[in-house]
């Protein structure tokens, strides 16, 4: 099963987003968006690539659900 992943975005260089999770940084090419992204937006992550963007209302609630998720199991 392949998930993607709400993160906001910290910094941009280059095409890629560095996003936080925890003490770590994810990476995620810009490559695929039709959109502008800036740092402080939440962007939908697969595979290493952007998908989308999302509001952050939207992104707190996967979030939520995911970390639902991950308590149940």
């Amino acid at each position: 099963m392949c998930i993607a992943v709400p993160l906001r975005v910290e910094k941009i260089e280059d095409n890629v987003a560095f996003c936080r999770v925890g003490d770590g940084t994810v990476q995620a090419s810009l490559l695929l968006m039709d959109e502008e992204v800036k740092v402080g937006d939440y962007i939908l992550i697969h595979a290493g690539f952007a998908l989308r963007r999302l509001d952050e209302v939207e992104a707190m609630e996967t979030i939520g659900l995911l970390n639902e998720a991950l308590q149940a199991t």
